[in-house]
């Protein structure tokens, strides 16, 4: 099937469980339930439907059996609003996504509290070596330019000859 016609379909999957699970499902194992995306294969067989689950273990725990056993109440209100042949099997994966999320939060604020630091003792630091480290000790009047008295003129200091800035030979 088109790829774009299962995008579609999984939008509407997850906007039917979605008011299912808020109308319709009264289970009291049910927590306070997300549903964050739903993914339909390209034949249109299987659904995946994540939900994110706010609450400690033990609520997650409750809402994943809670919506095993609604599972099938859920797919045939799913096959009677999309009108499909065959409707898809339905499995419920509870989303990571958040928690990765918080993770990457949390080494952003360690990263900006370690840069925090290090400019606090960056502050008060000295250079290790000369203010100027390219200037040679006692070089009077060597200021005055690039070239030195006893060069050829033309000639590039440190350059051996043929191997200047436009000889390109190896």
């Amino acid at each position: 099937m088109d790829a774009a016609r299962a995008r579609k379909l999984a939008d509407r999957i997850a906007q039917i469980v979605a008011e299912m699970l808020e109308r319709r499902v009264k289970d009291p194992r049910l927590g306070f339930v997300t549903v964050t995306e739903a993914r339909l294969t390209n034949d249109l067989r299987e659904a995946t439907v994540y939900y994110t689950v706010y609450g400690s273990a033990e609520e997650q725990a409750g809402t994943a059996a809670a919506l095993a056993s609604a599972t099938g109440l859920i797919r045939s209100e799913v096959g009677r609003q999309t009108g499909l042949r065959h409707t898809p099997s339905l499995t419920f994966v509870r989303d990571t996504v958040p928690e990765g999320a918080r993770h990457m939060e949390d080494l952003v604020a360690r990263a900006k509290a370690a840069d925090a630091a290090l400019a606090v003792v960056r502050e008060g630091a000295q250079p290790a070596g000369d203010p100027d480290p390219y200037r040679a000790p006692g070089g009077a009047g060597e200021e005055d330019g690039d070239e030195d008295e006893d060069a050829e003129p033309g000639r590039v200091r440190g350059v051996a000859p043929g191997r200047g800035k436009g000889d390109l030979r190896r």
